[in-house]
């Protein structure tokens, strides 16, 4: 069985809702389904306390790449 769905109203800028529909049309998805997704990426995003553990990653890597220059610099 699908999900159920709860229909709501707002609003956003032409720009915002021009760049939804074009990823929706790319993707041959529906606008709906976009929507749904940039929702749900937000609450995840919101709710996250941390940094994303690849996002650390790379920053760590980058830091142990650089570690020399920031020596440098520190003098």
């Amino acid at each position: 069985m699908g999900m159920q769905r709860v229909k709501f109203s707002s609003q956003a800028s032409p720009e915002v809702l021009s760049s939804m529909r074009e990823i929706a049309r790319s993707e041959g998805r529906q606008f709906q389904a976009v929507v749904q997704e940039a929702m749900e990426e937000y609450i995840v995003n919101r709710n996250q306390k941390s940094p994303r553990p690849e996002v650390m990653a790379h920053f760590r890597a980058s830091v142990e790449r650089n570690r020399r220059l920031a020596e440098l610099l520190a003098e």
